[in-house]
């Protein structure tokens, strides 16, 4: 109860400030040149941000998470605080249910048609009201040939002793315990608190093999030789691969991790008008294919991949086959908590 008071005090003195500056500028601080934006880490380069502030006259607060958890965590804390936030595939579907997103209005982002359909309607937004797509990839095995005298194809191969200490991996829960579901037969999504704590004690048995969990920026351990082989996003081990030729990237063939992240507006954002203008901004070609050229991650824009050199578009293949027979992870309601006393367990 303590912590809970400690939230609704911080939250209210948030929007307590956020009222205080817009200065009576109206509901919402629509008037107001400022927009606040909650993204992931190494997602966006600083120069887009300075041109678009030099563009508009709006200045932008960047700020960075390093997990959905996080992400929820923040918005909670600091309602009305946040203009435009990037959760992914899964959690974009938990803020809808509770109520903690706007609806976007399509009519100021003309540019949403450079996207892709293939990547509009998802089960956690059917009818795209409340999302937008921004970037969208893989978790993949990465490793350093130099370094491990042996084929990596799968999750399984990670488990070999070469690899003790050697091993860098995301520090998500829902994409290591989700491989270890399907490796035991299991769904990727599963609900059964047996089958998950299956899966951590599955995934216990690898942990002498990692010396890290980095979700933030992995591929300097992979360059650097610090560790020989890691999970990580499909970005990060193209990036490694410009660094250090010895990398390796495979697509695991016993379970492939897809998701996609989109741009959300959160409940009672006090500058939606310039959210929306900054979400189109991004979506310009242009402006889509500079963030793909220095953070290589697959991009659902269209008009942007025309735009890419052939070098790039290879580093982002994935054939029909691969991405039909990846999985998404879904909401899981309140099995949830299974999943986090997993992941505690696993790490303690």
């Amino acid at each position: 109860m303590r912590l809970k008071s400690f939230s609704l005090l911080v939250s209210a003195l948030a929007f307590i400030l956020i009222i205080a500056g817009c200065g009576g500028s109206g509901a919402g601080g629509k008037d107001d040149n400022v927009v606040n934006i909650l993204n992931w880490s190494e997602y966006l380069p600083d120069e887009l941000i300075k041109e678009f502030e030099e563009e508009t006259g709006i200045k932008v607060n960047y700020s960075t998470i390093s997990s959905n958890e996080e992400l929820v965590a923040k918005l909670n804390v600091g309602k009305a605080t946040y203009d435009v936030a990037v959760p992914s595939t899964y959690f974009i579907e938990v803020l809808i249910n509770e109520g903690q997103l706007e609806k976007i209005n399509k009519d100021n982002i003309p540019n949403l048609k450079n996207i892709d359909e293939k990547y509009m309607g998802w089960d956690f937004d059917p009818n795209d009201e409340y999302s937008v797509p921004y970037m969208w990839g893989t978790e993949v095995i990465a490793y350093n040939e130099d370094l491990v005298d042996f084929e990596i194809k799968s999750y399984k191969d990670l488990f070999n002793p070469k690899l003790k200490d050697g091993l860098v991996v995301v520090d998500d829960p829902r994409t290591m315990l989700g491989a270890m579901l399907e490796m035991l037969g299991y769904s990727t999504n599963s609900t059964n608190e047996d089958e998950i704590m299956e899966a951590a004690e599955e995934l216990k048995k690898l942990m002498p093999n990692i010396k890290a969990f980095d979700s933030d920026s992995p591929k300097n351990m992979l360059v650097s030789g610090e560790v020989k082989a890691g999970v990580v996003y499909g970005a990060e081990a193209a990036l490694a691969m410009r660094e250090n030729p010895s990398i390796k990237l495979v697509i695991p063939e016993d379970h492939l991790s897809l998701w996609q992240d989109n741009f959300v507006i959160p409940k009672d954002a006090p500058h939606k008008e310039n959210a929306e203008k900054f979400i189109d901004f991004i979506l310009r070609p242009e402006i889509s294919k500079e963030i793909t050229m220095d953070y290589p991650y697959h991009n659902p824009n269209k008009a942007a991949l025309e735009l890419l050199p052939d070098d790039v578009q290879e580093e982002l293949e994935l054939t029909d086959e691969e991405f039909e027979r990846g999985v998404h992870a879904k909401d899981v309601g309140e099995a949830i908590k299974y999943y986090d006393r997993a992941w505690s367990e696993v790490k303690q």
